[in-house]
């Protein structure tokens, strides 16, 4: 295994941990905002918590939701093309 190689697996273990703890996060922002919203009745910044949520999710498909010739911009990664 070459140098190249080590490095473009390590950066698609980082990704993934990356990937996963956007989706953590998208999930307890919108517990969060449920909890806020009902405890102050602050609707202003639980609608922004959940917006948040929604916009690191999209951020998360478009890595991994393959596109029309179907491949996803992850597994380009993981192939080491463009």
């Amino acid at each position: 295994m070459s140098c190249d190689e080590s490095r473009g697996s390590y950066g698609k273990t980082m990704l993934d941990a990356v990937l996963s703890i956007t989706v953590l996060a998208a999930i307890l922002l919108v517990a969060g905002a449920y909890f806020m919203w009902r405890r102050t009745g602050n609707v202003k910044n639980a609608l922004l918590m959940v917006v948040l949520a929604a916009i690191a999710l999209m951020n998360v498909a478009i890595w991994t939701v393959p596109d029309a010739g179907g491949s996803a911009p992850l597994d380009k990664l993981e192939q080491g093309t463009r």
